[in-house]
């Protein structure tokens, strides 16, 4: 880049000095700062036709009003539609009737474990029989209902009692106000690498808005996992730098790192994706969005700069 910027100098210079004009350093400085204004807003191939200014605000302001990704207001039905949604409201409307006591380990009670989980995404392990639920650790969806629902600022617990703060009494019947604070938690607040233990923190969370993006192009069609984690991987390729899998390649590794924070822990809990595979080892999953999906995610258009 340092090359190309002084290559380009140069030639200014000697357009300038061929026509018998000597550039001044406010000149240079002016003609360099358009140079890198159109080489910022100019489309790239790894970023879907989006400029680096562009995906930048997706990487780290995804949520204000200038940004391409765009959110929708939904209905109530649409809303209830999401697995951890429901088990939030439960909770929440729970708590608005009575507190509650946590176990000595600091989980929820049992009893209410069980009406949660049937509630959020169903689990293999779980449902076949090979695992019991009867508490909190044993089911991930409750645990990351509970989480999330923290981390939004909605429960707080004291002297091992649950209960509701002032900002969750106020804002648990209006579906629009909890959901934002339930997404952008998960999106910003959440470690998700929380249920996993792959050694990168960042896979996965940062560029959550570059997979929305994939999503609303591709997702119409059915499509092994990799697909979407190759083109995330191509559009930042550091996330893989200095990663040891200890076993298999690098990019196997991050591949499936990526897949199962984005799409198993993530988008099914908001019933942003549907996703298929059968239960044998080293089977690809297969990935399409929902109608959901393009009922609360709109994705604007690259637009040219000026």
């Amino acid at each position: 880049m340092n090359l190309e910027i002084q290559k380009y100098i140069k030639e200014y210079v000697d357009r300038m000095q061929a026509k018998g004009i000597t550039p001044t350093i406010e000149q240079i400085n002016a003609h360099l700062a358009n140079l890198i204004h159109n080489m910022n807003n100019a489309p790239k191939e790894g970023f879907e036709g989006y400029s680096s200014s562009e995906i930048s605000k997706v990487l780290y302001e995804p949520f204000d009003s200038d940004s391409v990704l765009q959110f929708n207001s939904l209905t109530s039905e649409q809303y209830n539609q999401m697995p951890i949604f429901r088990q939030v409201k439960y909770l929440l409307q729970t708590l608005a009737e009575h507190e509650i006591k946590l176990t000595a380990a600091g989980f929820l009670p049992p009893s209410l474990v069980k009406v949660l989980y049937p509630l959020g995404v169903s689990e293999y392990c779980i449902d076949s029989g090979l695992n019991k639920l009867s508490k909190e650790a044993d089911s991930n969806s409750v645990t990351l209902a509970r989480y999330i629902t923290t981390a939004a600022g909605l429960i707080k617990v004291r002297k091992g009692i649950l209960s509701l703060t002032t900002n969750g009494f106020k804002i648990m019947n209006d579906d629009a106000k909890l959901f934002k604070h339930i997404f952008e938690a998960f999106c910003l607040k959440f470690n998700w690498g929380y249920f996993d233990g792959y050694k990168s923190e960042q896979i996965g969370r940062f560029g959550f808005g570059f997979t929305f993006i994939l999503l609303s192009k591709y997702g119409d069609l059915k499509r092994e996992e990799t697909f979407y984690a190759q083109k995330y991987f191509n559009a930042f390729p550091l996330l893989m730098d200095g990663i040891d899998p200890g076993y298999g390649t690098v990019i196997n590794y991050c591949e499936s790192c990526y897949s199962v924070r984005t799409f198993e822990r993530f988008m099914l809990h908001f019933a942003l994706v549907e996703m298929s595979r059968e239960r044998r080892y080293n089977v690809p999953k297969f990935i399409t969005k929902t109608v959901l999906f393009d009922s609360l995610i709109k994705i604007r258009p690259h637009k040219e700069s000026k």
